[in-house]
C-alpha cells in the first residue's frame, strides 16, 4: 500500500508546478511555505471583500431590506455577543480520540466570525476585540487536530472558517496575525492537503464530494490568508482537474439537455448534499474575490448543478443516473455502492447557502436562474451558526446571506466583465469558462505529519455515520478500473450528456 500511495502522490505533486503556472503563479518548490511566498492577495478577499462590507454598512444604516432584517438576524444570534468567552483547546478531536471536544473548536468560530461581521458593519470596536480575543486564545493554544477520518473534516470545515472570521480583523492592532498564519499553516492546511492527495490511504471514490470540498476550501482560504501563491495554484486546479469526487465534473458529472445537471451527492441525502453545494459556492466565491472565476468554469457547470439540487430540494422531479463507486483502502479491504436515484427531500429543510449563488448569477451576472432565486427567496432572511440546530452541521457554513450577499443588478457592462483580478499573478486565469481538458494534475506537495497520513482499514468506512449500512463487501474492484466512478445510463425523458 505504501508504495502504491507514494506513486499516486508523486504523480500529483508533479502536476503543481503546472497548476501554479497556469495562475501564473510561480513555486521554486513543489511547497512554498507562507512565510516565503509574498504579498499579492486582496485583504480583506475571502467571502467578503472591502466593497462588500461597504455595501452592507451602508444599506443597514439606511434601513434597507432585507438588509436589515438580514442584521436582525446576525444580531439576535447567541454567538454575535461581546459577552461571548472561548474555550481554546490544544488539541481538538472529531470522531475519536479523548475527548471528542470540537463543538467548542465550531462555536468559537463562529463567535469570532459574527462578532467580527457586527464589527464590520456598525463601527463597534467591542466586537472587534471579542473577535481577537477569540482568536488569540485560539491560535495560541492550538497544536494539532486529531479523531477518527473525521479530523479531515474538521480540518477543512474549521480551517475555512476561521481563516474567513480572522480575515475580518487582520489589521486590527491586537490580532496576532503571524501567530494565527502559523496556526493555519501548521495546523490545518497540512491535513487539507494531504487529504487531498491519500484520501486517507483510500480509494479515491470511497469519500464523496463534500469531503473533497471542505479541504478544497481550506487549502484555498489559508492560502489566500497566508498569501501563499502555490497553495492557492492547488486549490484551483483541484476544482479543475482534482481525482477525487469533489472536483466539479466529478461533484457534477452529468449534465442534461434541459439546462440541469446532476448533483453526484444527491443520491446520498439531502443534508450531505446542500452541504456540498454550499461548499462548492464558498469555494467559488473565495476564487472569484480574488480575481478567478470557478463559478463560470466550464459553461457554468456549477450553476446547472445547483439549478438541479434547489429543485431537488424544493421536491422537484429531478433526473438521476446510477453510479457504483468503489470503497476501501488502496491493497486493503474492498466494497462498491451504489447510488440508483435521487435521495427523498424534506422541502422545509434549509441551510444558509442560497443567498451568495443566487446573487452571483443573477445579479453579477444577470443569468436566469429561476430554482435559485426561489430556494433563496424561501430561506431569506438567512441566519448563521446557531440558527440552524445544536449539533456541527448546523455550524457547517457561515451564513447570513441575505445580509452578505444581496447586491444590486449589474449593469450589461458589469455582467459581462470578468472578476477584477487583485494582482497581476493571476493574469490568464479571466472568467475560465473552457472545459479544462488536459492531464489531471493533483493538489498538493504538502508533506504530511503523522497524524495525517491514513490507511486505518477500521478507519476508512467513517464518511458519516449513515454510510456504515449502506457499503457491501464486494470483489472484483479490479473492474472497476482503479477506483474510478463508473456510470451507467439510465433511460430518462430529455436525456442528457455524461461527463
Amino acid at each position: 500500500m505504501t508504495a502504491q500511495i507514494s506513486r499516486r502522490s508523486t504523480l500529483k505533486i508533479a502536476g503543481i508546478a503546472a497548476g501554479a503556472a497556469g495562475l501564473g503563479i510561480g513555486t521554486g518548490t513543489a511547497a512554498t511555505p507562507a512565510s516565503a511566498a509574498g504579498a499579492g492577495f486582496a485583504h480583506p478577499g475571502l467571502l467578503h471583500t472591502t466593497a462588500d462590507l461597504a455595501r452592507m454598512a451602508a444599506k443597514v444604516k439606511a434601513g434597507a431590506e432585507p438588509y436589515t432584517a438580514g442584521f436582525a438576524k446576525l444580531t439576535a444570534n447567541a454567538h454575535a455577543q461581546t459577552s461571548w468567552t472561548p474555550r481554546p483547546a490544544a488539541t481538538v478531536y472529531r470522531g475519536g480520540g479523548s475527548p471528542q471536544n470540537y463543538a467548542a473548536l465550531y462555536k468559537d468560530i463562529h463567535a469570532a466570525y459574527q462578532n467580527a461581521l457586527r464589527h464590520r458593519i456598525t463601527g463597534e470596536t467591542a466586537h472587534a476585540d471579542t473577535a481577537v480575543r477569540i482568536l488569540n486564545a485560539w491560535s495560541g493554544t492550538l497544536t494539532s487536530v486529531q479523531g477518527s477520518a473525521d479530523r479531515f473534516l474538521a480540518a477543512g470545515l474549521y480551517g475555512y472558517q476561521f481563516a474567513n472570521a480572522a480575515e475580518l480583523v487582520r489589521d486590527h492592532d491586537d490580532f496576532e496575525l503571524d501567530r494565527f498564519k502559523t496556526m493555519l499553516s501548521e495546523v490545518f492546511a497540512p491535513l487539507s492537503d494531504d487529504f487531498l492527495v491519500r484520501h486517507n490511504g483510500a480509494v479515491i471514490t470511497n469519500y464523496w464530494p463534500n469531503w473533497d470540498l471542505a479541504n478544497m476550501a481550506c487549502v484555498l482560504a489559508t492560502g489566500i490568508f497566508c498569501d501563499d501563491k502555490a497553495q492557492v495554484a492547488r486549490a484551483v486546479d483541484y476544482f479543475k482537474n482534482g481525482e477525487g469526487l469533489g472536483a466539479v465534473r466529478k461533484a457534477i458529472p452529468v449534465v442534461h439537455d434541459d439546462g440541469l445537471a446532476e448533483w453526484l451527492e444527491a443520491g446520498r441525502d439531502q443534508g450531505h448534499a446542500l452541504l456540498g453545494v454550499g461548499l462548492m459556492g464558498t469555494f467559488c466565491e473565495m476564487a472569484w474575490n480574488q480575481g478567478i472565476d470557478l463559478y463560470g468554469y466550464d459553461d457554468n457547470r456549477f450553476l446547472k448543478g445547483a439549478q438541479y439540487v434547489a429543485k431537488w430540494a424544493m421536491g422537484g422531479e429531478v433526473a438521476y443516473t446510477a453510479n457504483t463507486r468503489a470503497k476501501g483502502a488502496v491493497d486493503g479491504w474492498s466494497g462498491r455502492e451504489t447510488a440508483s436515484d435521487a435521495a427523498g427531500v424534506d422541502p422545509n429543510m434549509t441551510r444558509p447557502i442560497w443567498a451568495m449563488i443566487a446573487n452571483h448569477y443573477t445579479r453579477r451576472r444577470g443569468l436566469d436562474a429561476s430554482y435559485l432565486t426561489r430556494i433563496a427567496a424561501k430561506a431569506a432572511p438567512e441566519g448563521g451558526g446557531g440558527d440552524y440546530g445544536p449539533n456541527s452541521g448546523g455550524y457547517d457554513q457561515l451564513g447570513f446571506g441575505t445580509l452578505a450577499f444581496t447586491r444590486d443588478k449589474a449593469t450589461a457592462a458589469e455582467a459581462s466583465a470578468p472578476p477584477s483580478a487583485s494582482t497581476d499573478a493571476h493574469s490568464g486565469t479571466g472568467t475560465g469558462t473552457g472545459t479544462g481538458t488536459g492531464t489531471k494534475k493533483s493538489a498538493s506537495s504538502a508533506s504530511p505529519s503523522a497524524s495525517a497520513q491514513g490507511g486505518r482499514g477500521e478507519d476508512l468506512a467513517a464518511t458519516g455515520t449513515s454510510d456504515f449500512p449502506a457499503w457491501t463487501a464486494a470483489g472484483g474492484l479490479a473492474a472497476l478500473t482503479g477506483g474510478l466512478l463508473l456510470l451507467r445510463r439510465r433511460t430518462r425523458t430529455g436525456g442528457g450528456r455524461q461527463s
